[in-house]
């Protein structure tokens, strides 16, 4: 093979996101910041300017009232299905921290003392800004972005990709992870010319982005041919008796080199896609797309922290090329295994090989999770 390495086609910067790093809240103290300068240097009067924030502020809260109020009025109706009969339960769900009860009463006492005992002005504040809420709460702008809703399923961890990332690991990855190793050293020992490389003695995870997945990777590729099934793991699992799982050895065609791996589709994309194609889903291309990526870096923080499956796998994610491009599969898989060859050989060496800044390789893909996002430790006496 050329040493050349293969370049996919985006960096993995652009495919993969990172998780989001609370920068919203800190361009909102920056612009408050800004605001309160600005406010300074005007010269305007505080008294004034402290009498309209507090006021805006008791409308604030005078809103997020009004809103669980009307939550409230549904959620008395599911009492029982949803909040296990307790009406406290209900009211707290509905309703944010006690301390939003505390500002608005500490507000609205601000409000009076800054009004100078004017309740009819102050009554007549307090209603309009009620009347503003309700308006806003029934044409319902009050309903948070996209962006909002993106960020609260990933920190609370309920999209659908943390499931199915979560439940291929445990169901699957988890048990044959740990014997990838076994089953490539006694494939080695029965045919030494074949896998003479440990490095790539490992379960290869396809992940393309479009979810697109191909059962048949002879079809998918013509340059990648089966060669023959690894040793078989059987075990009692759920009921099954003698369940049985293997992985499949494949021949990539290199030119006038053949290469040898264990590679497979990460099944869990099937359902990723078939979701996209169901109505009743209904999941579009572009949610389809986000949970895609989502998945595949839920997985890698998964199998990060897995002490049991370390150095026995290989993400391969990537997006196909617009082109119709034949033989774009096998010149991904070439690449990975190419590094990982070359990684063997800087190893031995004493060097540390340097990824370019295109490829799709793991060692690049710094995803630069905070700390708070990270899954926790995992272990194998929990399972």
């Amino acid at each position: 093979m050329s040493r050349e390495p293969w370049r996919p086609s985006h960096p993995s910067a652009l495919l993969i996101p990172t998780a989001r790093a609370g920068r919203a809240q800190r361009a909102g103290y920056l612009l408050l910041a800004l605001g309160a300068a600005v406010l300074y240097l005007s010269g305007q009067p505080l008294a004034p300017a402290a009498r309209s924030l507090t006021f805006h502020f008791t409308a604030l809260q005078i809103g997020v009232l009004l809103k669980g109020t009307c939550y409230l009025a549904e959620e008395i109706f599911h009492l029982q299905s949803r909040h296990h009969g307790s009406f406290w339960r209900a009211l707290n769900a509905c309703f944010p921290q006690r301390w939003h009860g505390l500002l608005l009463l500490v507000c609205g006492s601000a409000c009076v003392a800054l009004l100078d005992g004017d309740g009819q002005l102050l009554s007549l504040h307090l209603g309009l800004a009620s009347l503003c809420q309700l308006l806003i709460l029934a044409l319902g702008l009050h309903k948070p972005s996209a962006v909002e809703v993106s960020e609260m399923s990933e920190k609370s961890k309920q999209n659908v990709a943390h499931g199915l990332a979560w439940s291929y690991y445990i169901g699957y990855l988890k048990i044959v992870l740990p014997r990838v190793k076994k089953s490539m050293e006694e494939f080695s020992r029965a045919n030494p010319n074949v896998m003479a490389c440990s490095e790539t003695w490992k379960l290869h995870i396809l992940v393309p982005l479009s979810c697109d997945v191909c059962d048949d990777l002879e079809k998918a590729d013509s340059n990648i041919q089966y060669l023959t099934d690894l040793t078989e793991t059987t075990l009692t699992r759920a009921g099954t008796k003698k369940r049985v799982y293997k992985h499949s050895l494949y021949t990539i065609r290199d030119k006038d080199k053949l290469w040898h791996c264990a590679v497979e589709y990460a099944t869990p994309l099937q359902s990723l896609y078939a979701m996209s194609q169901d109505e009743c889903a209904a999941f579009s291309r572009e949610e389809r797309l986000e949970q895609a990526k989502l998945f595949y870096r839920t997985l890698e923080e998964i199998l990060k922290g897995s002490k049991e499956c370390a150095g026995t796998y290989r993400l391969i994610a990537y997006e196909e090329s617009g082109e119709a491009d034949t033989h774009f599969l096998s010149r991904e898989i070439l690449w990975h295994l190419w590094q990982q060859h070359h990684e063997e050989y800087a190893v031995c060496e004493g060097n540390h090989p340097h990824a370019p800044a295109t490829t799709l390789n793991s060692t690049e893909l710094n995803l630069q999770i905070s700390a708070s996002d990270l899954p926790h430790p995992l272990r194998s006496d929990c399972f």
